[in-house]
């Protein structure tokens, strides 16, 4: 396999994987369609999932107030620090993936890594404002 053929499957795997992970994590249709649109181009496909962990963000923080609000005082100040640890958590974990020596596949990796995990900890708070 030459090279141009093992960074094509890659691109290829990478997409495959964050249309299960959009599908998972209740990502915006506006991502989906921003990454069909990329062809698989690496600057296209960073460019949708910073758009996306924006909007993904912006949830995050819509939830966490919104949970925040619905815990009493004790239950509150856990939230808070369980967020700042997993803060803590995913930009350690996610700047992990950003390998410098692994091309533009890992900077993908790590706004991946971004963009889901942020999701998936929006999907995890708002189930915490409806307990």
């Amino acid at each position: 396999m030459n090279a141009i053929t093992t960074y094509c499957t890659a691109v290829v795997l990478a997409c495959a994987s964050l249309t299960a992970s959009a599908q998972d994590a209740a990502l915006s249709p506006q991502y989906a369609t921003c990454m069909d649109q990329s062809g698989g181009v690496t600057v296209g496909m960073i460019d949708c999932t910073t758009a996306e962990t924006s909007r993904q963000d912006a949830r995050l923080n819509r939830a966490y107030k919104t949970a925040m609000a619905a815990q009493s005082p004790e239950r509150r100040k856990q939230l808070q620090t369980a967020q700042r640890a997993w803060i803590k958590f995913r930009d350690a974990n996610c700047d992990f993936y950003n390998d410098p020596d692994g091309g533009s596949m890992a900077r993908v990796s790590a706004n991946q890594c971004m963009l889901t995990s942020t999701a998936n900890r929006a999907q995890e708070i708002e189930k915490f404002s409806l307990e």
